[in-house]
């Protein structure tokens, strides 16, 4: 793990501010949904990207009725 030798104080809310050098690196904006998962001692960020929800593929999603379904699972759904 790199360290990047920022260090931010918690608010009494539990919030803390992800510096933009941090966000411009890893490529997330302004409402972009983290995943929160612990790691041992370690709390960990990571930007969420959208799967599928029976295969759990993250290309080409495609959003129906508040569902991510990829294509491959929509043509086996359609052949049901």
């Amino acid at each position: 793990m790199k360290t990047t030798g920022i260090v931010r104080q918690m608010d009494s809310l539990g919030r803390i501010v992800l510096p933009i050098e941090l966000r411009r690196t890893l490529d997330i904006a302004e409402r972009d949904y983290l995943e929160i998962y612990v790691e041992g001692d370690k709390i960990v960020l990571k930007k969420n990207a959208p799967s599928c929800i029976f295969c759990g593929k993250t290309e080409n999603i495609v959003d129906f009725k508040g569902k991510n379904i990829c294509p491959s699972c929509i043509k086996a759904l359609k052949s049901y």
